[in-house]
């Protein structure tokens, strides 16, 4: 393992109805309680199956590829057994190695503007699929201009073929994202779909108005073309007036901590934070309302009204309500992935959920037939529960395997997930 001395400065009911169409908390407030039941006030919860350990013969194997980092955020694998590696300071690292003893560089990137304050930062990052080729990455970041906090916006960047160098190609790709000063709900998850279109997970920057206003990005789940960073073809809202609102898949939402593609339906699921209860997963509709209003319909727009439902099925019936929620107890769910590929025999199919509070991974299972939005099974493997603190990021790699990052503030870590 190497460790590092220096950086620098630093889809549907779903992805495959758009296709047609185009051819195609973390909590700041005490937490409370603990088991799920039906949410007062015309919340809606989904059934919350209580966590067991994972059974018997479905041990994991767990490795530690790379440390030294200082709360690594996301990664993202740029072709051959090379990773990029964000942390929320602004430092970007190239990993070269998928397993043990694999050797950190920094890379030089203009990162200067980059606005790290609270929850905000260098966070997300995606790889085009053509990265081994192209070089093209885009990054999830808080911009400030001579120290005034800016917006969050998505920058596409190209890698040099050694690893060394990255050099900003489109800036922004997306950009006018809502920021909080504080960099409070400041999301923001990037993921390539498989028509090639970007899906981006963004908060609510803890303003009430934000999440059901779909001519504001934040509280959203973006569909974006990476070519031009307007609206991809199909969006559920393309006839509309706003161009903000245009890119809009999804809303209603909190603040999205990860967004993934089933394998086998093509369909984006997302996690998210809830206030101090309901966690949420979700499977993302297009078009579809969330339901979160912590400006109450208007009634409370000058406040943030953290005590409404996460899905407030009072104020909007026809909201979409999640596929598992975490009940009266929040655990600060982040990135999600699903486990795909013969190597994991019947883990094949789970949705791998990284957990900062309660650190621990959760292995959802996800239902068939009528119950296929629902989670019908979590686990959590004895291997990831608490051994290595608050997990953050969950991708991925091209070996199969899935990749953690660990999110305690210093000597952070990337881990390699396999089946025993």
């Amino acid at each position: 393992m190497t460790s590092r001395r220096s950086r620098p400065a630093r889809a549907l009911l779903a992805l495959a109805a758009l296709a047609a169409l185009a051819l195609t908390a973390c909590s700041e407030r005490p937490d409370q309680g603990s088991v799920a039941a039906p949410s007062e006030g015309g919340g809606a919860r989904a059934a919350t199956p209580a966590p067991t350990t994972t059974p018997a013969g479905s041990s994991l194997r767990v490795e530690t590829v790379a440390e030294g980092f200082s709360n690594p955020w996301d990664v993202a694998f740029v072709g051959g057994d090379r990773m990029l590696v964000t942390e929320r300071d602004g430092s970007l690292s190239l990993v070269q190695g998928l397993g043990p003893g694999a050797r950190v560089t920094p890379v030089g990137a203009d990162l200067d503007d980059v606005y790290a304050r609270g929850e905000g930062g260098l966070m997300g990052i995606a790889a085009a699929p053509d990265v081994a080729t192209s070089g093209t990455f885009v990054t999830c970041q808080t911009h400030q201009q001579d120290g005034r906090p800016v917006d969050v916006r998505v920058v596409a960047w190209r890698l040099s073929p050694d690893g060394t160098q990255a050099e900003r190609v489109r800036d922004p790709l997306v950009g006018g994202l809502p920021l909080n000063p504080s960099g409070r709900h400041s999301g923001c998850r990037p993921t390539y779909a498989p028509d090639g279109m970007l899906l981006i997970g963004t908060g609510d920057t803890a303003r009430a108005t934000i999440p059901q206003d779909r001519g504001s990005l934040g509280g959203k789940v973006l569909r974006v073309d990476p070519a031009t960073g307007g609206p991809a073809p199909g969006n559920p809202f393309a006839a509309s007036a706003s161009a903000a609102e245009r890119l809009v898949l999804s809303y209603g939402h909190r603040n999205v901590q990860g967004v993934t593609i089933q394998p086998g339906t093509g369909r984006p699921w997302s996690s998210e934070h809830g206030p101090d209860v309901d966690d949420e997963v979700n499977v993302v509709v297009p078009g579809g309302n969330y339901g979160w209003d912590p400006a109450r319909g208007g009634e409370s727009p000058g406040g943030y009204d953290e005590d409404v439902p996460m899905t407030d099925l009072d104020r909007y019936p026809d909201a979409v309500t999640a596929a598992w929620s975490s009940g009266d107890e929040t655990e600060a769910i982040s990135g999600a992935t699903f486990l795909d590929g013969p190597a994991w025999g019947d883990m094949a199919g789970l949705l791998a959920v990284s957990v900062q509070k309660n650190e621990k991974l959760f292995l959802m299972r996800p239902g068939t037939g009528p119950d296929d939005d629902r989670i019908v099974g979590v686990t959590v493997p004895p291997e990831l529960d608490g051994e290595f603190g608050r997990l953050r990021g969950a991708r991925l790699g091209p070996d199969g395997a899935l990749y953690l990052t660990s999110d305690n503030g210093s000597d952070d870590v990337i881990l390699r997930v396999t089946r025993a």
